[in-house]
């Protein structure tokens, strides 16, 4: 596959020496949720410089680079399939969205799932059955669940919060940080969007939600009424 070999030669080349073999915003250490991963060191604007000269590549070598052990390739790839869906037909958006669905276990790190999900998922189911994301927030996968609600930043862009708010919900109980992180993420989008829901929202959960999740959903909020939750929080804990 001369593309595969071309997009190696670029790798290579675009290696930043700073952030080769140190992803410092990754725990890759053993028991760590990247204890699997491998990087390269490439920046993201490189992989999309990389990415826009290989926006035709065929699905056949996406998949080379999305079975890669590599991130920096798997992200490639990514990137790759998001421009392709943007401009696809409907009938090629399916075949995009299936693609995707069916290697779930390579869109396995924070950075991949963040990057795409709301572009392919979310996009794709965005005016269909929703049923996929709600089955997500139930996998056994970190990654899988991570997905779910990152996908409803497609909606929220739209103004649709009610699919937000609902996997929030469930994962309400989650015991991953970085489900935390990311329910708290999309709840703070929500949130720029309509503030009286997410008031609404936590007035009726916040004694629910781990800490994490709560700071990171009222980061936005005027000091006094994100002090006023936090005070809330800390003195049903104390009791």
């Amino acid at each position: 596959m001369k593309n595969i070999q071309a997009i190696e030669n670029l790798l290579r080349e675009s290696v930043d020496p700073v952030k080769e073999n140190n992803p410092v915003f990754f725990k890759t250490g053993p028991g760590q949720y990247a204890e699997h991963d491998q990087f390269l060191g490439v920046s993201i604007p490189n992989l999309r410089k990389i990415a826009k000269e290989f926006h035709e590549l065929p699905i056949e070598e996406i998949h080379v680079l999305i079975h890669s052990p590599i991130n920096d390739k798997r992200m490639l790839a990514l990137f790759i399939l998001i421009s392709q869906y943007k401009k696809a037909d409907q009938k090629e958006q399916e075949t995009i969205y299936q693609f995707y669905l069916q290697h779930l276990q390579h869109i396995n790190n924070w950075n991949l799932v963040d990057a795409s999900a709301h572009w392919i998922i979310g996009a794709h189911v965005f005016q269909d059955d929703r049923e996929i994301l709600f089955q997500l927030s139930h996998s056994n996968s970190l990654w899988e669940r991570r997905i779910a609600i990152v996908s409803t930043w497609y909606f929220i862009k739209q103004k649709d919060l009610t699919c937000t708010f609902e996997l929030a919900a469930i994962l309400l109980n989650d015991k991953e940080d970085l489900i935390h992180k990311a329910v708290g993420w999309m709840l703070r989008e929500a949130g720029k969007v309509d503030q009286e829901q997410l008031i609404l929202f936590l007035n009726q959960n916040s004694i629910k939600m781990p800490r994490t999740m709560l700071r990171y959903s009222i980061e936005r909020f005027p000091e006094p009424l994100r002090k006023r939750y936090l005070n809330f929080i800390s003195k049903n804990i104390e009791q």
